[in-house]
């Protein structure tokens, strides 16, 4: 399939010209698959890897048909985590830019609720939410869901897993017969396709390969037994290759809170990311890592779908997974947005071998290599992130804060790395060489006419 342009699909031309400023030049495969049918009105199924580009296939298509002067709720997305529908709104947001007052919110557990409903007295076009926390605002009433003419369902694979599968029936149930249904999995077990045919109309099916092209990810495999073993061909891995941005996946909360330890005992600046973290620490640890402040995080498979990084150089499977979908998830952090990337896994055991050998062609698994660890080996980050007590609900933005540190503080633009904007705190990640320069400036001078507590995070 050679990828075409967006100028082939019935958009307007506002909406081409916004996606060519947001770098959308050529479609993915699932984006030129779908596209079609879903400006058609059709339902969909689409089975595709993660990273593949599914959230401007069903953003596009929302959006074209989005009745703007018709402030109403109309479209519905469903996402297994808060993580990911914060990460759904805001590519929305994005795609959206071509046309004015288009409003989304964002309906998710773990986040106060008696200003998610006092937004939503004020209306919207889209949601974006988690089953739950959505459950919970049709139940009280919150917002009127009979205008609502799309429903998409993302990861729809991994909220079944999670125990949703009745919340999203009871919310179906809330909502007009008459809609358009667009349903995205990575894997398409049993569950999924009897949930389809259940709330869909004569869904048009689609499948994009999930097996990653090994000149995309560079994929290794080598044979280590034991905890030991296995953190030190990961030391070793991280030596050889230096990333500047590398996660490791374990199987359990322990290994990787001690895989964790040890990796700072080796001078590696690392995260580490599990369900035993409270949203706010779990949203901050992501943060951290997306700004780069930390070359390595380490983490279950909470962050495996969540984690929306564009330029991860590394994965290493400390544990496979017994899934080989799921293994085919968490390389895909790697080669995101059009680029390679490279996936290191360590293999224990019978059951790991014939994983791979019913799942790849001719993998080439070999002994772990025993060239030695260096003493003088440390893995820094090249960003100190600072964090500021204000964000959106101040009326704070990431211009606001780019602005005072090129402008007050005196930074060259290519000093500051991400700005992410939450509604009552703000993270700036800036060079190491000018942290000090960058927090001690934003200290002294008001961003927007007013002063901010900040501080190394």
């Amino acid at each position: 399939m050679t990828n075409e342009t967006f100028t082939t699909l019935p958009l307007s031309d506002a909406m081409v010209a916004n996606l060519e400023t947001l770098g959308y030049t050529q479609m993915t495969p699932i984006q030129q698959a779908s596209l079609p049918l879903t400006l058609q009105g059709c339902d969909l199924i689409a089975k595709a890897k993660t990273g593949s580009g599914k959230t401007a296939a069903f953003g596009i298509a929302l959006l074209h048909k989005l009745n703007v002067k018709r402030f109403r709720i109309q479209t519905m997305v469903l996402c297994p985590t808060r993580e990911l529908a914060d990460q759904v709104a805001q590519e929305l947001r994005r795609l959206a830019r071509f046309t004015h007052n288009i409003k989304i919110t964002t309906l998710c557990g773990g986040t106060p609720y008696k200003p998610q409903v006092h937004s939503l007295s004020h209306q919207a076009h889209i949601v974006v939410g988690t089953p739950g926390r959505v459950l919970q605002h049709l139940k009280e009433g919150s917002f009127s869901p009979k205008e609502i003419d799309t429903l998409v369902l993302d990861e729809a694979d991994r909220m079944l897993e999670m125990g949703f599968s009745e919340d999203i029936r009871t919310i179906i149930d809330f909502l007009p017969k008459q809609r358009q249904t667009m349903l995205f999995s990575a894997t398409y077990p049993e569950n999924i396709e009897k949930l389809s045919r259940d709330i869909m109309r004569e869904p048009e099916f689609i499948r994009i390969d999930t097996q990653h092209e090994k000149r995309v990810i560079e994929q290794h495999f080598y044979r280590a037994k034991g905890f030991d073993e296995k953190a030190d061909t990961v030391i070793k891995t991280l030596q050889r290759y230096e990333p500047s941005s590398c996660v490791v996946f374990c199987n359990t909360k322990l290994d990787c809170d001690d895989l964790g330890d040890d990796l700072e005992d080796h001078g590696i600046d690392t995260l580490v990311l599990h369900s035993d973290f409270e949203q706010k620490e779990r949203d901050e640890c992501l943060t951290l890592f997306a700004g780069k402040s930390y070359p390595v995080l380490v983490a279950t498979d909470v962050a495996a779908r969540g984690l929306d990084i564009d330029d991860i150089e590394l994965v290493i499977n400390f544990d496979l997974p017994g899934d080989f979908e799921v293994y085919t998830h968490r390389i895909g952090r790697t080669a995101r947005a059009g680029k390679s990337g490279r996936a290191v896994s360590l293999v224990q055991g019978r059951r790991d071998e014939a994983m791979l050998q019913e799942n790849i062609d001719d993998p080439e698994i070999t002994d772990v290599n025993h060239v030695a660890i260096r003493e003088d080996f440390t893995l820094r980050a090249e960003y100190t992130t600072i964090f500021i007590n204000g964000g959106k609900k101040g009326k704070l933005r990431a211009g606001d804060i780019l602005g005072a540190l090129t402008k007050t503080v005196g930074l060259h633009k290519d000093d500051v790395g991400k700005i992410t904007v939450y509604p009552h705190c703000s993270y700036v990640a800036v060079k190491n060489g000018v942290a000090t320069q960058a927090l001690q400036g934003l200290s002294r001078n008001r961003i927007k006419k007013k002063f901010y507590r900040v501080f190394k995070k």
